[in-house]
């Protein structure tokens, strides 16, 4: 029970933010190309209370936490209401509303690296050591969710990029698989297929991230 109050802990805050800024990210992305849905439902804002899904954002990341032994991580936040009719180029700008997600998630994991650079080379005290395992708890979330969400994939923000660049008899084929996107997320996910794929991912990220910081 300790540790999965320390895995909470640490883990909290880059969470939260995480699964929040990222969708936060998609509806700034849609109101700069056309559509103010998200910031007329008043989604477009940093306040992780509007964008936290009970289910999503709390109750699965700490049973997964907690059955894990703090090993694995995943969750997911309500989804910012996009029109995609409303954008000024639908097909072409669709890309760069899917991308912001992931995007916002690269952002946050380059910022955890110099935070848990700054934790490092600080002099040892009472935070330092925290701050360095909040950090690398914020450096996995976003990574993870970064490629997690690139996965080509609808209606993960890798299938739609997938859409966007498509030729629009391909497109819109390729498009009808989003009614089938979760089951087939949750069937990779119990068969072990995410694993294969995601973990030479992030040793690959990781890696950059390292050697990038000097870490």
């Amino acid at each position: 029970m300790e540790n999965l109050i320390q895995a909470l802990a640490i883990h909290a805050i880059p969470v939260i933010f995480a699964i929040t800024l990222h969708e936060a990210a998609h509806g700034y992305v849609a109101r700069h190309f056309g559509d103010p849905t998200a910031w007329l439902l008043g989604r477009i804002t940093l306040n992780p209370v509007k964008h936290v899904d009970p289910v999503g954002t709390l109750l699965v990341p700490a049973l997964l936490l907690f059955f894990s032994k703090g090993q694995f991580l995943f969750g997911w936040a309500k989804p910012v209401p996009v029109d995609f009719g409303r954008l000024r180029h639908p097909k072409q700008d669709m890309l760069w509303v899917a991308a912001a997600g992931p995007g916002a998630n690269l952002a946050m994991a380059l910022a955890w690296a110099l935070v848990l650079k700054l934790a490092v080379v600080m002099p040892e005290n009472a935070y330092s050591l925290p701050l360095a395992e909040m950090a690398r708890a914020g450096i996995n979330v976003n990574a993870v969710l970064m490629l997690l969400n690139l996965l080509p994939i609808p209606p993960l923000d890798g299938g739609r990029i997938a859409v966007s660049l498509l030729p629009h008899r391909l497109a819109w084929r390729f498009a009808q698989l989003e009614r089938f996107g979760f089951t087939i997320l949750l069937v990779l996910l119990f068969l072990g297929g995410l694993d294969l794929i995601l973990t030479p991912l992030m040793r690959a990220f990781l890696f950059f991230i390292k050697n990038l910081f000097a870490l």
